[in-house]
């Protein structure tokens, strides 16, 4: 008896660090929408970053007012930034998608 309680401990022992292992490589990125090797990508910022990330995006236009405006919008709804001053929405889909009523880009 004593034999098949102790096999029955390790099977679930090793189950559970099985699982375990699972759930951490699930956290550090190497599973669903976390954030990815270069630092971008959807989810890739915490909604207290998106200022200083919008004053960098910001930074070479002359329309730094309505630029900071939605960039801080798109960055508190989606928690990602392009890199660099312009373009390069493509690292971020959600920011990249979102429309004004007209059809035009809503973020910068």
């Amino acid at each position: 008896m004593s034999i098949t309680k102790f096999s029955a401990f390790l099977l679930l022992a090793l189950l559970s660090i099985s699982m375990l292992q699972t759930l951490v490589l699930a956290n550090h990125g190497h599973g669903g929408h976390h954030k990815n090797r270069n630092g971008y990508g959807p989810g890739s910022l915490k909604s207290f970053q998106c200022p200083s990330q919008c004053s960098r995006r910001c930074s070479k236009t002359q329309y730094h007012k309505p630029c900071m405006f939605f960039c801080q919008k798109c960055c508190n709804k989606c928690l990602c930034v392009p890199p660099g001053f312009y373009g390069n929405k493509g690292v971020c889909p959600c920011y990249n998608n979102w429309k004004t009523k007209e059809g035009g880009p809503k973020c910068p």
